[in-house]
């Protein structure tokens, strides 16, 4: 895959961050290519994005993430929605569009609201952060890809870093990325 692999155009976003939550704002996504074979899915899932676009962006903006990121997992985790039964995955273990899972001792809001967006884009931070903490000698790339790893492993206990931080799960990260860089080229 190699640089290739998903080039993310990783520019700084503009804002100001709050201080615990600065180092995050270096990430954003450019548009990227072999996104052919899943643009369907891409597509459909932007169109019921828009119902969400408006809190997905003020969390964003809030926690200094670039919105298609936080619209990203909302797509890989539930399809926006579509797969969730109630707010709640299959073998009901998560909740919520971005499936926060019911280890988490507090589940704030509906699980469709701002609030669920904010509490898990702040989970989504801690892991970037963490990463970044423990690997300061990764590129941006790199410790963007552990935190996002991190965040669907809920481990927060990267390693290595070989190919890819999730091992085992790096379809997951890539599906996360070719997302966020659809959803980027497309409004958000």
């Amino acid at each position: 895959m190699g640089s290739a692999l998903l080039l993310l155009g990783l520019a700084a976003l503009i804002g100001e961050p709050g201080p615990r939550l600065a180092r995050v704002c270096k990430f954003a996504f450019s548009s990227a290519t072999g996104m052919d074979a899943v643009k369907q899915t891409f597509q459909i899932d932007s169109v019921r994005l828009r119902k969400y676009e408006i809190p997905i962006k003020r969390v964003a903006r809030n926690l200094c993430l670039d919105p298609a990121l936080i619209a990203a997992i909302i797509s890989q985790e539930s399809r926006v929605g579509l797969l969730l039964n109630n707010g709640w995955d299959q073998g009901r273990r998560k909740f919520g569009l971005m499936q926060i899972d019911r280890q988490y001792p507090n589940l704030y809001g509906t699980w469709d609201s701002e609030e669920h967006i904010n509490q898990c884009s702040n989970i989504l931070v801690v892991a970037i952060n963490e990463v970044r903490a423990r690997h300061p000698t990764w590129t941006t790339e790199q410790q963007l890809r552990g935190g996002i790893c991190t965040y669907r492993s809920r481990i927060g206990n990267v390693q290595v870093y070989d190919e890819d931080p999730c091992q085992r799960d790096d379809h997951y990260v890539n599906n996360v990325i070719r997302r966020a860089q659809y959803f980027k080229r497309n409004g958000f």
